[in-house]
């Protein structure tokens, strides 16, 4: 089994490396010591599509969840189901972090935190999220941070 591991990756802390290693995945990009920049440089020279070259970074879904929780299948489904909902909307930066058993915090790239004001949007946001099981729905004012879970409270 392999995985999308790669250089710059290792710029941020990574818990799951480990679980990674311990499985015997390979990472081929960071064998090849390949970043960002040259795996799409090589899609591009590759001529696949931009739906691939060009494809935002997506980070395992256990990045949204708090260090220590333990994790389950509907705790992931939840939080996928509520970035695929944001994503629907226009809104494809977007992170959804679960804080204890009922808390989204939404992170958004600045250019989306404009568009997350648009009429009717966050109404809908929050519609959809509390049909998830979120009882509080809050809008990171810092907007998207890569691993912002990381960070000490």
């Amino acid at each position: 089994m392999a995985d999308g591991s790669n250089m710059d990756d290792l710029g941020d802390y990574r818990p799951g490396r480990k679980a990674l290693e311990e499985l015997g995945v390979v990472s081929p990009f960071l064998e090849a010591k390949m970043g960002k920049a040259d795996i799409r440089l090589l899609a591009r020279s590759l001529n696949l599509p931009e739906s691939i070259s060009e494809k935002p970074a997506y980070a395992c879904l256990l990045t949204r969840l708090e260090h220590g929780r333990p994790v389950t299948e509907s705790l992931l489904r939840r939080v996928d189901e509520a970035e695929t909902f944001l994503r629907s909307l226009g809104l494809k930066g977007c992170r959804v972090r679960m804080h204890g058993e009922d808390l989204a915090r939404i992170e958004l790239p600045g250019p989306e935190l404009v568009l997350f004001r648009r009429d009717g949007l966050s109404e809908a946001v929050v519609s959809r999220l509390r049909e998830l099981g979120f009882r509080h729905i809050t809008l990171d004012l810092e907007g998207y941070s890569r691993g912002s879970m990381n960070k000490p409270s």
